[in-house]
């Protein structure tokens, strides 16, 4: 059963929607920009395949884009989208990298408010406007 949205929560969940979306089209923006230098970051967390691995995020986070921007599949891509961001944080800013730059702690604990956001939309779901059926249970 839909529940009916007013103007304002329309407008919210579309701009979340966007903004959401941004954060993961700029991500494989850059990456598909410099596949190597995206190599050679997730080599130098120790990760083997660097290169194969750069191209699985980029074309993972494509994938998160469309489904955040059409709504298909929305529940199931923001959980992913959800595990994805906290797995990064851990990875490339966890604690072993505080230590030498305290930086990193700012940049490990911006993943998390992302995470929870992405956890709501998979819970609220993509809203009843501009959002495909494909996908919902």
């Amino acid at each position: 059963m839909e529940t009916v949205q007013s103007p304002w929560q329309t407008a919210a969940i579309l701009i979340a929607r966007l903004i959401l979306a941004a954060m993961f089209a700029m991500g494989a923006a850059f990456k598909f920009m410099d596949m190597g230098m995206t190599a050679g970051y997730i080599a130098s967390a120790g990760f083997p395949f660097p290169l194969f691995l750069a191209w699985c995020a980029a074309i993972l986070e494509t994938l998160l884009v469309i489904a955040l921007l059409t709504g298909a599949f929305f529940t199931p891509a923001a959980l992913v989208a959800a595990v994805y961001v906290v797995f990064l944080g851990f990875a490339f800013h966890g604690p072993s990298h505080w230590a030498g730059n305290q930086a990193e702690f700012g940049a490990f604990m911006s993943h998390f408010p992302f995470a929870a956001g992405l956890l709501f939309a998979a819970v609220h779901g993509p809203g009843s406007v501009l959002a495909s059926k494909l996908g919902r249970g």
